[in-house]
């Protein structure tokens, strides 16, 4: 859990995800298109990834990819994120914790 907690202070985006996952390359792709740089952990390729998926789903990630941290909170998975942006809240988020400057 501390791992996981050090990780997300790490950039204002931090996305947990697995390289095979579609919906992960759906919502990397969404912020890459909004101009964000998120900090990518992919756990499917780096050690102990298993660890952190096991603390993800401790965290109440389920599915526990992917994983999306806004300013260091737990935003959720897809549905979260994409109801974030349908409500037209995603980007006030970003730029609040200073993910996007536009």
């Amino acid at each position: 859990m501390e791992r996981v907690t050090k990780m997300v202070s790490e950039r204002p985006v931090v996305i947990f995800s697995k390289s095979s996952c579609c919906m992960c390359h759906t919502i990397k792709t969404l912020f890459n298109d909004f101009g964000v740089n998120p900090a990518v952990h992919e756990l499917d390729e780096i050690p102990r990834g298993r660890e952190i998926e096991q603390a993800l789903s401790r965290l109440g990630c389920s599915p526990t990819v992917p994983a999306v941290f806004i300013g260091g909170e737990l935003v959720g998975g897809t549905n979260e994120v994409m109801s974030l942006h349908i409500n037209r809240s995603l980007i006030p988020m970003l730029k609040r914790v200073g993910a996007i400057w536009v």
